[in-house]
């Protein structure tokens, strides 16, 4: 036996099945699209679709309805496929997604439209977590951190053509086709899957949580709920947002007792006894609060300030894009080769940080090359730090656990987002007034941002407009600075991270329960 032969027996470098990887990837690929793609795309139509079936007052309903079907039901597909398989339950996401969205393509009516988005986004909440989870199940951790970097440059590729693609088809077809466009890319994933994904078939019997997923169920809601109500629907101080919060903290409190007694917990504790998951969660958290509650602000800031078409503002961020994907791609060959990990969100943290800092200099006179750069600044970092905390919280866990650790990392992004959004969004709004009122002495022309939109400021006098482009700039950058603690908190997280070598090869998944020492040792 050959030195090389030797080391890959002992797991040592990679020995993942590239061929037969790198034969369902594009699969995965497509329903990473997807997923993506969605969000982004229907976001750019919203305008148009209450313009064609009226019903304003329920517009935030079309976004809600789908985050709070796809939050609460990430973790439930990432354990459900633990117990039953995987491939079985990313195919019932597509095709719940497939017909959510054709449902909501022939939508009559506001009411319509919001329930057929919410069965689409349960559907969504598997995809993501279906594809990345079925990469832990197909390849050893060693080699895990290349095809994340695949996947990273699919998830930004669909970031980009989103707005773009979101655009067009609502300028020069119907809003229509935003969701009917899923079927052929949706069908062609579902069909592809079926035909090329085999994964080993589980005959072991299971005690379903019913109770904890109850709990996890009434805490999602009541956070996606009590973020994106709070200053909009209802005041911060209200009834509706206090019980909100009331009922989160006690289904929080509730969590711990109930999974602790679970034969098979929906979201098992032990996992969290490994330092680098807990340490992954709490990246994922403060990483999905700064990413997606600053970055929500800066479309507003190119279409207003920078005089950007909607389709315009979605090209502005293509640098940011591109440096994430280069060094997510960067990151995954690292990993294949070293099999070491830590200092990657290290480097991650630290040039986001710097990233969001230099953003925090935006202002009314600032040229689209600058803020350009600043915007590949801030791609890089989170190109090393995106997939890597994947990576982090897989390497933590028995492979039977897999689906667990890939979930529950997408769930503490999408809740860190939703507070990110809601925490800065206040933010925002506050010091627009404020600036508002210090300039002109008062704000009703633009009635304290409440309701601000490129349209409402493009239709104010030009004085007016002058100012309230100022007001912009100031409320846009006190947001990114409120965005450096986050990112300078996952600095601190990422260097507590215990460096535990990537296996070379794939473990069976083990028929009874995780030991103590693969619990420290992350096995």
């Amino acid at each position: 036996m050959t030195d090389d032969q030797a080391a890959r027996a002992a797991g040592d470098v990679p020995t993942g099945p590239k061929r037969e990887i790198l034969i369902v990837l594009p699969g995965l690929l497509l329903t990473l699209i997807i997923a993506m793609l969605d969000q982004l795309v229907v976001s750019t139509a919203l305008p148009r679709i209450v313009g064609d079936l009226g019903g304003l007052n329920h517009l935030a309903w079309v976004v809600t309805a789908y985050i709070l079907a796809s939050t609460i039901t990430t973790l439930f597909y990432g354990k459900l496929g633990d117990m039953y398989g995987r491939k079985r339950f990313l195919m019932i996401a597509i095709v719940l997604f497939l017909i959510g969205s054709a449902l909501s393509g022939l939508a009559h009516s506001m009411d319509q439209l919001i329930a057929f988005r919410a069965l689409q986004g349960l559907g969504a909440g598997g995809l993501m977590v279906g594809a990345i989870a079925t990469i832990g199940d197909l390849v050893s951790p060693r080699e895990r951190g290349q095809y994340m970097g695949y996947m990273m440059a699919a998830m930004m590729l669909a970031m980009i053509a989103g707005p773009l693609v979101g655009g067009y088809i609502t300028q020069h077809w119907s809003w229509r086709w935003i969701f009917y466009i899923n079927m052929p890319i949706g069908g062609a994933a579902l069909v592809y899957l079926w035909a090329t994904l085999h994964l080993p078939r589980r005959r072991v019997e299971h005690k379903i949580d019913y109770l904890g997923a109850t709990v996890i169920a009434i805490f999602s809601t009541a956070v996606v709920l009590l973020t994106s109500w709070g200053g909009s629907q209802y005041a911060w101080g209200s009834w509706q947002i206090i019980m909100l919060g009331v009922i989160a903290v006690l289904a929080l409190i509730a969590f711990f007792p109930v999974e602790a007694r679970a034969a098979e917990p929906m979201l098992p504790l032990h996992v969290f006894r490994n330092g680098n998951f807990s340490l992954a969660s709490a990246m994922s958290l403060l990483l999905g609060m700064a990413m997606l509650g600053a970055l929500t602000f800066l479309p507003l800031y190119q279409q207003t300030v920078q005089h950007a078409s909607p389709t315009g503002s979605g090209l502005l961020l293509i640098p940011m894009m591109l440096g994430s994907t280069v060094t997510s791609l960067i990151a995954g060959l690292v990993t294949s080769k070293t099999g070491r990990y830590k200092v990657l969100p290290i480097i991650g943290a630290v040039i986001m940080t710097v990233g969001l800092y230099l953003l925090t200099h935006l202002g009314a006179d600032t040229s689209r090359l600058e803020s350009s750069l600043y915007f590949v600044v801030l791609g890089i970092g989170m190109g090393f730090l995106m997939q890597i905390t994947s990576l982090i919280a897989q390497n933590s866990v028995p492979q039977q656990d897999m689906g667990v650790a890939s979930s529950s990392r997408s769930f503490f992004q999408q809740i860190g987002g939703s507070l990110g959004v809601s925490l800065f969004g206040v933010i925002f709004f506050r010091r627009f007034a404020a600036t508002m009122a210090t300039l002109l002495h008062t704000h009703q022309q633009v009635g304290g941002g409440a309701n601000l939109d490129p349209a409402t400021i493009d239709n104010l006098p030009a004085e007016v407009k002058n100012v309230a482009f100022h007001a912009i700039s100031s409320a846009i950058t006190g947001v990114f600075w409120w965005t450096i603690p986050a990112t300078a908190a996952v600095f601190v997280l990422a260097l507590l991270v215990k460096e535990i070598p990537l296996r070379g090869r794939i473990e069976p998944p083990a028929e009874d329960a995780p030991t103590e020492a693969q619990l420290v040792h992350g096995a």
